[in-house]
């Protein structure tokens, strides 16, 4: 049986000092970012290059996945009225690759996190499309806030549908029209 953790946290404003800790505390020994561009003009020091050579620095690795578990596809079929509709990219071919090389990640016992740009789950496709397909595969994901404090991600969507639960699965877009 698996024993692997699976967390994801946003670096919004944190310090690298602050950002290492809370992976420190969640003993964390992957960062998987899922970012489609890997790079903050805000916080240049959680730029892709500078972000591995810190991680790699204080014994953490770092996997760059935003290709295929992005929150911005390059895939045009994923998009309606501009925004990202995270139902079809669930179904995409290159969605389904990241969400399987998690999924062994997990059967491997690493303990890994999930990065993103923005600091609260429900406003970040890591809950809503990533840690959404991940519950479904049977996997737990815990969402580390920027407070330090955590979430389960049944929390999340419990705040993202102000706690109506569905009989269907929940249809979630992107907040932000990319297209």
């Amino acid at each position: 049986m698996a024993t692997g953790r699976v967390f994801t946290i946003g670096h919004g404003s944190h310090s690298r000092k602050a950002f290492l800790e809370q992976l420190s505390g969640a003993e964390v020994s992957y960062v998987v970012d899922v970012r489609s561009a890997p790079y903050s003009r805000f916080q240049p020091d959680f730029s892709r290059e500078p972000l591995v050579q810190f991680l790699r620095g204080n014994h953490v690795g770092y996997a760059f996945m935003g290709d295929l578990l992005g929150g911005r596809p390059k895939d045009d079929d994923c998009y309606a009225d501009g925004k990202v509709d995270y139902t079809k990219t669930r179904a995409k071919d290159f969605f389904l690759r990241g969400i399987a090389r998690l999924k062994k990640a997990y059967e491997q016992d690493l303990s890994i996190c999930l990065l993103c740009s923005e600091g609260q789950p429900s406003q970040c496709h890591r809950a809503k499309l990533v840690a959404a397909a991940l519950v479904d595969e049977g996997i737990d994901v815990t969402h580390i806030l920027p407070d330090g404090s955590r979430r389960t991600q049944a929390e999340v969507i419990a705040e993202l549908t102000d706690g109506q639960s569905s009989m269907f699965a929940e249809h979630f877009v992107s907040r932000m029209a990319y297209r």
